[in-house]
């Protein structure tokens, strides 16, 4: 079970991943969640990766998942991520794909513009 808690900031939606590894053990739940909230009507998240330590391909392919069911209808982007995450963003050209943002009050403030 994929351990995070999430808040809503006016129209965006933030969700605070708490796990250190996301994986293959979690990654479906991961997907879950995310295609979850994009289909119960949000349109604006923000994911909070600054407590993972460690993520996979699995993981990242949740992530991606994500983005290809929010794609028209909103924005995902991503917060904290930092070492080996964002490592591996940057490597695999996702911090191409996905807005990288250093915290939570940085994605915020350029979502609300």
């Amino acid at each position: 079970m994929l351990q995070y808690s999430e808040k809503q900031d006016d129209t965006i939606l933030v969700l605070e991943i708490t796990e250190q590894r996301l994986e293959a053990s979690n990654a479906p739940d991961l997907r879950d969640l995310l295609v979850g909230r994009i289909e119960a009507g949000n349109e604006q998240i923000v994911i909070d990766l600054r407590q993972v330590a460690f993520m996979d391909s699995s993981a990242l392919g949740a992530l991606i998942g994500g983005i290809k069911k929010m794609r028209g209808l909103g924005t995902l982007v991503v917060s904290g991520a930092n070492g080996p995450v964002l490592q591996l963003l940057k490597l695999t050209r996702m911090d191409k794909v996905f807005p990288l943002y250093p915290s939570i009050d940085d994605a915020l403030a350029d979502m609300k513009g």
